[in-house]
């Protein structure tokens, strides 16, 4: 019996460096947790790991893979990927690359990394329009929704049993002082705290907020679902565009108060107010925050909470994730 192309699994050489982001001890896993263990669980995929100092030569796949896939574009900030794909000018075989945050593409020049490692597709958990905001209109982009590694979301604390007068805004957010508001503004461009965390930044003036910085806890990388299950409540707030917050806040069991706007696309995501999510912007936050303190034991919120962790679980885990990724690949091959 012959294998035929249609049956034989897609080879997949995944190239990359030791670095900090690959590791279970940076403050986000969901990046390591795709590439190092959904990969390898998909009956599709026959996945190679091959770790690199600094440089790569293709010589070493030659006819061994079906499709490189890199960490990212440039090492402007992961440094994950190899300094230099050697003889990938000569190479037919397709590199896909998952894109860091968009808005860095003004920082380096994407037309030279696309050029210097022969990239011919791009994914990562962006809506379509925003990653055309930073890169060219005639680079191949696929938005695909991951994050949420099911082992850690899959038996979580009961919402009963959680802090339930307090709700948890984590992550980034801007100085208030108007002096460091200024600079920030002046210096900092696209990396301005208050044009990505407006309204996550706004919340944490009420007395019935929880915050934690990001490092500000125990509860990094895989650990972080330990810290929202310790709430019936959290703030999914990013003000240009979603971010995985936004999967695994519901999928920790959490009612998740999620702002939703036309500028930030998060009604891409398919999330119902008021059915798995409740919907916050600038104008309505405090009222909708009052309307659940000052009704907490109604039922109806644990009901929301419940069918959003289903929602989230269902849609925006890692395997899927690794599934709509290989479809994408194949467009290539």
């Amino acid at each position: 019996y012959v294998v035929t192309d249609l049956e034989r699994k897609t080879r997949i050489a995944f190239i990359y460096k030791d670095c900090l982001s690959l590791s279970e001890n940076n403050f986000f896993t969901q990046h390591r947790n795709l590439f190092l263990k959904a990969l390898t669980r998909n009956e599709n995929v026959d996945v190679s790991y091959y770790l690199c100092e600094k440089d790569f030569s293709i010589d070493k796949i030659k006819g061994k893979t079906d499709a490189i896939l890199l960490y990212e574009d440039q090492n402007y900030w992961a440094n994950c990927v190899p300094d230099e794909l050697i003889g990938i000018q000569n190479s037919t075989v397709p590199v896909i690359v998952k894109i860091g945050d968009p808005w860095d593409g003004t920082k380096y020049d994407v037309k030279s990394s696309q050029e210097k490692y022969k990239i011919d597709g791009y994914f990562g958990t962006y809506a379509t329009d925003f990653f055309y905001k930073y890169y060219p209109k005639n680079f191949k982009y696929k938005c695909i929704l991951y994050g949420i590694e099911p082992s850690l979301y899959e038996n979580v604390n009961p919402y009963e049993n959680r802090i339930k007068g307090k709700i948890l805004n984590s992550g980034a957010i801007a100085s208030r002082k108007i002096t460091n508001r200024i600079f920030a503004k002046l210096t900092k461009g696209e990396n301005d705290p208050m044009k990505h965390y407006k309204l996550r930044t706004m919340c944490n003036n009420l007395p019935y907020v929880d915050y934690t910085t990001t490092l500000g806890h125990e509860y990094v990388g895989d650990k972080y679902s330990l810290l929202l299950q310790k709430y019936t409540a959290a703030i999914a707030a990013t003000t240009d565009i979603y971010t995985i917050k936004y999967f695994e806040m519901p999928a920790a069991g959490c009612l998740t108060f999620m702002e939703v706007s036309e500028k930030n696309h998060a009604t891409n995501l398919g999330f119902e107010d008021g059915k798995n999510a409740i919907f916050i912007n600038e104008k309505n936050y405090t009222e909708k925050f009052q309307e659940y303190l000052q009704d907490i034991d109604n039922p109806k919120w644990k009901q929301i909470a419940d069918m959003g962790r289903e929602y989230s679980m269902k849609n925006f885990n890692n395997d899927n994730g690794v599934a709509t990724l290989l479809e994408f690949i194949k467009e290539f091959l």
